[in-house]
């Protein structure tokens, strides 16, 4: 048996539960996984409330996460590269729980470099931010791009990755957030509390759009000609783009397998790093959502499990 945080009913923060349940079995081509470490995304909250129960129908008791760390125990038919005693990270479905099962192909070894809590804060994050800005937007060097909520745990990723690729990154964050936003490889940190960003940035080649809303109606205006808006939280108005000579464009899928294994070598080299907001207990994965759900913080919620 282990513990799992559950939801037996959709609602708020305090329909997340300790159960004892029983320990997955891997099946062909997954990992059973002991978890070490759980990240805390919006999907978590977001599902947790209800918002998707009619689009995507839940069975009735679920247990969150979506990403983890942790040490294999047990491989299932048709598993190759992985042993018992290996310390790994990846996307991690039902990971609030001491133990979970995960597809092979979605895992990675974690460098030594990394703690367990780290680890778990990278899957996520760091794909969304690539297949953006690499896969969607195709970024290049020398070219320009606008990152609007550069501290949160996408636009963390954004700009290294961005950096990394070496353009000319703007980012947006509170005052709180410029100087560290710099120290990732920001060359200009915008205080959105301060300034409007559009009096600032123009003619930029990409727009991450992490944020929407007002946001994203007003960052049409500071792409160039042919540039291209990439959205992560609303999906763009047929017809916006056009109506300014640009392209948008909203991620709602996954990331190439070249995309996955390049993340893992920027890992690996030390290029890509991730940032912890804070550290719960398994226990208070209410206080975690709780956490999230405020917005505005730097980096990653994560859970310590064990």
């Amino acid at each position: 048996m282990m513990k799992a945080i559950r939801f037996h009913e959709y609602g708020g923060p305090d329909k997340l539960i300790t159960d004892d349940i029983p320990i997955p079995e891997p099946g062909a081509g997954q990992v059973l996984v002991k978890v070490s470490a759980a990240a805390v995304n919006p999907w978590d909250w977001k599902f947790r409330s209800g918002r998707y129960k009619d689009a995507i129908p839940a069975k009735l008791p679920v247990i969150p996460g979506i990403e983890a760390s942790g040490t294999v125990v047990k491989t299932g038919p048709d598993v190759e590269g992985f042993q018992p005693g290996q310390a790994v990270y990846g996307s991690m479905m039902e990971s609030y729980a001491e133990y979970c099962v995960a597809p092979a192909d979605q895992l990675f070894l974690k460098p030594d470099i990394l703690s367990f809590e780290e680890a778990a804060a990278i899957p996520v994050a760091s794909q969304t931010a690539w297949s953006t800005i690499i896969e969607i937007a195709g970024l290049k060097e020398d070219q320009r791009i606008l990152i609007h909520g550069g501290a949160g745990s996408v636009g963390i990723f954004a700009v290294q990755i961005a950096k990394w690729k070496g353009a000319y990154v703007y980012a947006t964050a509170s005052a709180q957030n410029l100087d560290f936003l710099r120290s990732q490889g920001a060359d200009r940190v915008i205080d959105y509390q301060v300034n409007r960003f559009e009096s600032i940035v123009t003619d930029v080649d990409v727009v991450l759009d992490t944020i929407g809303g007002e946001i994203q109606e007003r960052s049409w205006r500071v792409l160039r000609k042919g540039g291209i808006l990439v959205a992560i939280v609303s999906p763009i108005p047929a017809g916006k783009a056009e109506k300014y000579g640009v392209r948008g464009a909203y991620r709602n899928s996954g990331i190439s397998k070249e995309g996955l294994l390049q993340i893992q070598r920027l890992v690996n080299d030390g290029t890509l790093k991730p940032v912890i907001r804070k550290i719960f207990p398994l226990s208070d994965a209410g206080l975690a959502h709780i956490m999230g759900e405020k917005g505005h913080g730097r980096g990653k919620i994560v859970l310590k499990v064990s």
